[in-house]
């Protein structure tokens, strides 16, 4: 069974061309992706501060998160909704 991974974003092109690369780069058998944009999923930026993400893009893989490259931080995120 596929375990979840959750790739957060804002939508900026950073984030972007990470979801593209990365988050569709990882195997579907292993892991169940799920795209979440906080620009338009405000109501889940405390979940992923919950997980650990202080920016964007972010991937959290087995409940750790692993920052790629620097699109926003969470508070600018949260700035913006």
């Amino acid at each position: 069974m596929a375990q979840k991974a959750v790739f957060y974003h804002a939508g900026c092109a950073v984030c972007v061309d990470a979801e593209q690369r990365l988050a569709h780069a990882l195997n579907p058998a292993d892991y169940a992706v799920e795209i979440v944009h906080l620009g338009q999923q405000a109501n889940r930026i405390a979940e992923a501060e919950a997980a650990g993400v202080i920016s964007v893009p972010a991937l959290v893989l087995d409940g750790h998160p692993y920052h790629i490259n620097y699109g926003a931080s969470l508070a600018e995120v949260k700035g913006a909704a």
